[in-house]
């Protein structure tokens, strides 16, 4: 099978755990990710979070899903002022410690994975923001940041 490229989905922000959340989506449907799929991601992604530390509370994720029974959560959040925390969650992928391959049964995963290629897209991207309205203005713009998004499209040819 060739390399190809997925589709990137950009929904509004939402709130989560205590966090303002950047959602990115990714898959190889054009009518996106199944909202049973998303609506199970969600549910888990609190549990994924870190615990606050002052840093102010922002998270992006990637929520892909695979080819097959396959869907991966990741959660990217903001901590000790200019690290990212990873949590990540999975359905359907006995591999990565899923029961089942049911695709709505989120789990967490253990392992010290952060992404595979079509999901890192967004990681640049939130570098620079975070760096563009957190890091370097004289008054941090938490605003300004969750509304700065990598565009929709695919996952690739962003030079």
């Amino acid at each position: 099978m060739a390399f190809a490229e997925k589709l990137l989905f950009v929904p509004p922000p939402v709130e989560a755990g205590g966090r303002r959340v950047k959602r990115y989506h990714v898959t190889h449907d054009p009518a996106g990710i199944e909202p049973e799929v998303e609506k199970a991601a969600y549910a888990i992604l609190p549990e994924i979070l870190p615990a606050p530390d002052g840093t102010p509370p922002a998270t992006f994720v990637v929520l892909h899903r695979g080819g097959d029974t396959g869907a991966y959560l990741n959660a990217y959040s903001w901590v000790w002022d200019n690290v990212i925390h990873f949590g990540g969650a999975a359905a359907g992928q006995p591999v990565l410690g899923c029961p089942d391959t049911d695709s709505t049964h989120f789990v967490k995963t253990e392992r010290p994975w952060i992404g595979c290629v079509w999901e890192l897209p967004p990681v640049l991207h939130e570098r620079d923001a975070w760096v563009r309205h957190m890091l370097t203005p004289d008054t941090p713009d938490l605003d300004a940041y969750v509304l700065d998004c990598l565009p929709a499209g695919t996952t690739g040819d962003r030079t």
